[in-house]
């Protein structure tokens, strides 16, 4: 898809960052100041980097060292900011079709009637963006942007703008222009779940560097407490496999391990990520049958690492890591160590419908 080297300065802010990541969808992940937007406008063209090559495919947008340089209106790129950006003179329909004018004569585009079924946007053609909500606005900007024909869409914080409710409202749909329209997206949040829904992949960044690529699964464990930084999390990726209607509760398979979880809405054999902060994991020498934490995954112990007064164990878990946040007491007392076997423990509790994503390309 994309292959991204860019050494830039700005100020006394340096970007220096590279990464090449699979097709799908691509989160540029981390704290609010770490250099995502500057990297996506280095993308977009809008901002010429000191030095740098970028590739799509087999087209070089940047080349420094050659002086090559696409300006973005040829790049074509489909651009959604963290406001909708919609002309509020025109209707939603006329600002959803603008994005024609962007698209090369001759070549077959997305049909506006398919956009229009994609984002649910059908009653609200008629409507100027004064009367929309922010999340229906942004539904707007992404048909928008899929009808200029684009050949990668980048998606700056599109839901930061919106509170919890908006953006629960919109996240289908841009899992929907993920699995359904198969258009690369990187997609700009600090939101832990928006990335953990989202994501094929995830470009953790660091001030202005790369410190990890890979699933969200991979990448996830690498997060540690900090002032700005979040907490400690893990992506465990298993499958759906029943639901106890009289307890509320699913029920969801790691190879031959039964998971437990809060209810979730989604059919036996999908696929689904499962997000566990690292502070709701207890560690245990023996799996218990007296206790009221349901779920016990066996594994191996491949990492420790201090935080403060409390250690981070690393756990590979049927072959996934998971991440355990508990005090240096406790750690001393199990006699924690590289290669040991233990179990990971937490409860069914704390993982509710909001923490369970349906995983990427596993239907609707």
């Amino acid at each position: 898809m994309i292959a991204v080297k860019v050494r830039h300065r700005q100020g006394d802010f340096v970007i220096d960052a590279a990464f090449e990541p699979v097709a799908g969808l691509t989160a540029l992940f981390g704290p609010s100041g770490s250099g995502k937007t500057s990297l996506v406008q280095i993308i977009a063209g809008l901002t010429r980097p000191d030095d740098a090559v970028i590739t799509f495919g087999d087209v070089t947008w940047t080349d420094t060292s050659r002086g090559l340089f696409v300006p973005p209106h040829k790049r074509r790129i489909g651009y959604v900011f963290q406001e909708g950006r919609l002309f509020p003179h025109l209707t939603a329909r006329q600002n959803l079709l603008y994005g024609r004018f962007f698209a090369p004569r001759g070549e077959q585009t997305i049909r506006e009637d398919e956009v229009v079924q994609l984002l649910g946007i059908e009653r609200l053609l008629a409507q100027r963006p004064a009367t929309l909500s922010g999340g229906e606005k942004q539904r707007v900007a992404i048909g928008r942007a899929l009808l200029s024909n684009p050949r990668l869409i980048l998606m700056d914080e599109p839901l930061s703008a919106l509170d919890r409710a908006r953006r629960q409202e919109i996240l289908p749909y841009i899992e929907r222009v993920r699995d359904e329209i198969r258009i690369p997206v990187i997609y700009v949040s600090h939101a832990l779940d928006e990335v953990a829904r989202l994501a094929d992949c995830v470009v953790l960044l660091d001030e202005g560097r790369v410190k990890a690529t890979g699933r969200p699964g991979e990448v996830f464990p690498e997060l540690t407490s900090g002032d700005d930084g979040p907490a400690a999390q893990s992506i465990i990726e298993a499958y759906v496999v029943g639901h106890d209607t009289r307890f509320g509760l699913s029920m969801a398979k790691i190879d031959d391990e039964v998971l437990t979880l809060q209810p979730v809405n989604l059919p036996e054999g999908t696929p689904v990520r499962i997000r566990v902060p690292a502070t709701d994991v207890m560690i245990s020498l023996e799996r218990h049958s007296d206790l009221s934490a349901l779920n016990q995954l066996p594994g191996t112990i491949v990492a420790l690492e201090a935080d403060g007064h409390h250690v981070l164990a690393t756990l590979d878990c049927h072959g996934q890591r998971l991440v355990a946040r508990i005090t240096s007491l406790s750690a001393e007392r199990l006699g924690l160590r590289a290669g040991l076997r233990v179990h990971a423990m937490f409860k069914a509790v704390a993982v509710d419908g909001g923490s369970v994503y349906r995983a990427p390309g596993s239907g609707t």
